[in-house]
């Protein structure tokens, strides 16, 4: 047997697809960032980089840079933490800085 699809069909499901989707991967991001080990100052990375969890500690921190404010920061405004390009696999909190802080565009 069988089974015509007509295009009006493949429009709707390609459209309801095309809605799902950001949605999905919204959710799945806020899911991994949740479960993010959070990065340990004494990592070699983060030493290497001078990372700091408090960046008013950091004697190189500008008062306007913090992990927040950097592009490498994976989080929206108002998280608390978040994941870093930087440190794959861990996350930083926002009021954190290292080194490679780079302005937020």
């Amino acid at each position: 047997m069988q089974h015509k699809m007509s295009r009006r069909l493949i429009v709707k499901n390609g459209l309801i697809a095309t809605a799902i989707l950001p949605v999905l991967g919204l959710i799945s991001r806020i899911a991994v960032a949740a479960g993010l080990p959070p990065l340990d100052p004494s990592d070699p990375t983060a030493k290497a980089l001078g990372f700091v969890t408090d960046a008013s500690k950091a004697p190189n921190a500008k008062p306007n840079q913090k992990c927040s404010t950097c592009a490498q920061f994976q989080g929206k405004a108002g998280d608390a933490t978040a994941g870093c390009n930087i440190f794959a696999g861990k996350s930083v909190p926002a009021a954190g800085w290292c080194m490679v802080w780079a302005q937020k565009t």
